[in-house]
């Protein structure tokens, strides 16, 4: 009797949240450990499944870091990298569409229709859903020098995104799965960050929240404890003061990006939580860290 009173609770609980968000979309960039765990991978799928049967619209971005590399490995392609971006050249970028497109999307739809939804796997080039260029980065030189232009290769940066494709396919009530490759106007593939796809699907469909999983708890303070909500301007603040730094740099900014662009709320989740996503959705306290206007 104990434990049937506690999940009443639970549902009790998540019932203001499922009226919220009924219609709307969510957009989920999935990556990090959650892709590796094979419990952690099960728990992703029904968490997506679950929001899809409520009345919630799911879009799933993914990344692959670790299967490109792992690929990469084995073909004896070394990878480098400026400024945490991969530099992709033509052979590297096969291996990246190779791997994102052709393994790890597949199998993300092939576990989400095996526990009873219904995914369907895109890259950016399907529709020409996610158009692209080439992403410049400046590196800073001495002092009255003029800054020096890194080349990356086919690193992309979203230029543009056409969500026809994925409103036909949320009417029909299949789950978009879509791996971060995009289009340029030369016809050619580009290798572009998985949270930045996201960001840009998120403002393009007007989504209700952007939710990214990390391998972190959240955004952490000067004493590398939780932040469970801040605003835009803070993550600012945040960055000048050096608290943020690293990898989270362009996590934030993504969020505050989306946010500035009519997202109503960013999530930066750790995804090593089970059932990360519905936590942090269907529940007061979440599992992460919330970024709002």
């Amino acid at each position: 009797m104990q434990t049937g009173m506690e999940k009443a609770h639970v549902l009790i609980e998540a019932l203001p949240y499922i009226k919220e968000f009924y219609g709307k979309t969510v957009v989920i960039k999935y990556g990090g450990h959650a892709m590796v765990d094979e419990e952690l991978k099960k728990n992703f799928a029904l968490d997506i499944i679950l929001m899809k049967y409520i009345g919630i619209n799911p879009v799933v971005v993914h990344g692959g870091g670790p299967q490109i590399n792992q690929f990469l490995k084995k073909m004896n392609i070394k990878s480098d990298y400026v400024q945490g971006m991969r530099v992709t050249d033509g052979e590297t970028m096969d291996v990246v569409e190779m791997v994102l497109v052709g393994k790890v999307n597949s199998e993300i739809v092939g576990l989400i229709n095996y526990h009873g939804g219904r995914a369907i796997g895109l890259s950016g080039r399907d529709a020409d859903l996610i158009q692209a260029k080439k992403m410049k980065i400046m590196k800073s030189q001495v002092e009255n020098a003029p800054p020096e232009l890194i080349d990356l290769g086919r690193v992309g940066t979203v230029t543009h995104v056409n969500p026809e494709v994925l409103v036909t396919l949320d009417s029909q009530d299949f789950i978009p799965i879509i791996a971060p490759v995009g289009v340029g106007e030369d016809g050619q593939s580009y290798n572009i960050n998985a949270d930045l796809v996201a960001g840009a699907i998120a403002t393009h469909l007007g989504a209700k929240k952007l939710v990214l999983l990390t391998d972190v708890k959240g955004v952490l303070d000067e004493a590398k404890e939780l932040i469970p909500s801040m605003t835009s301007k803070e993550i600012d603040e945040l960055i000048d003061s050096g608290v943020a730094a690293g990898g989270m740099i362009p996590k934030i900014r993504c969020c505050q990006d989306a946010i500035s662009k009519g997202v109503s709320k960013a999530h930066i989740v750790d995804g090593r939580v089970p059932h990360a996503v519905l936590l942090e959705i269907f529940t007061r306290e979440g599992v992460g860290t919330e970024i709002v206007p």
